[in-house]
C-alpha cells in the first residue's frame, strides 16, 4: 500500500462508499453545508502574502484553493442538477490545474468566490435536502470515466473534497504558526 503525503491529503484519500446510507448521506450534507463557514474560519485573518502562499511546494495558493473550490462546488451542484433532471447525462470535467491559473483564480481578492460558495451551497444542500434515495442512486456518467457514478457517491466525494482542502489551509497554518 502506498503511502499518502500527509501535506497534500491531510484527511487521507478519498474513499468511495460501498453502497447507500441514509445516515451518511446526511452527514455529507451537512459537510457540503458548513464548508462556507469553515473555509471562512480557516481563510480568517490571513493577509495577502499568506493567502498569496502555497499549502504545499508545488502546490495551489491558499487563494487559489479556494477559488478551486468555488469552481468545484459550482461544477459539483450543475452535476447533481442534471442526475436528477436528465437520465444518466454525461459530464464534463473541468481542467482544475488550467482554471487554477485563470486571472480570477490568481489574482482576485478571495471574498467573491466566499460569497458565491456561501450562496450556492445553500441552493445545493437545499437540493440534496430535497432528495429521496431513489434520486441518490440516479446516474452521472463522467466523461471518460469507465463507469456511471449514483449521486450518492458524488455527494460523498464532494462532502471529502471541501474538507480536504480545507484541511490542507488549516495545516498550512499550523506549519507555518500563524
Amino acid at each position: 500500500m502506498a503511502t499518502v503525503d500527509p501535506i497534500r491529503y491531510p484527511i487521507g484519500t478519498f474513499q468511495e462508499p460501498e453502497r447507500f446510507e441514509a445516515e451518511e448521506v446526511q452527514k455529507w450534507i451537512a459537510a457540503i453545508r458548513g464548508l462556507p463557514n469553515d473555509l471562512r474560519t480557516a481563510v480568517s485573518g490571513l493577509n495577502d502574502e499568506q493567502l498569496n502562499t502555497p499549502y504545499r511546494d508545488g502546490g495551489w495558493t491558499v487563494a487559489q484553493v479556494v477559488h478551486h473550490l468555488a469552481d468545484a462546488s459550482m461544477n459539483a451542484f450543475l452535476r447533481t442538477k442534471w442526475g436528477v433532471t436528465e437520465d444518466g447525462p454525461t459530464v464534463k470535467p473541468f481542467a482544475e490545474s488550467e482554471w487554477a491559473k485563470t486571472a480570477d483564480a490568481c489574482s482576485l481578492p478571495i471574498e467573491p468566490s466566499l460569497l458565491l460558495l456561501d450562496g450556492l451551497h445553500a441552493r445545493w444542500t437545499t437540493l440534496l435536502e430535497s432528495m429521496t434515495e431513489a434520486d441518490f442512486h440516479r446516474l452521472i456518467q463522467p466523461e471518460g470515466a469507465l463507469r456511471p457514478m449514483p449521486l450518492y457517491v458524488l455527494t460523498a466525494l464532494y462532502a471529502w473534497h471541501g474538507k480536504h482542502h480545507t484541511a490542507q489551509i488549516v495545516s498550512l497554518r499550523k506549519r507555518k504558526g500563524w
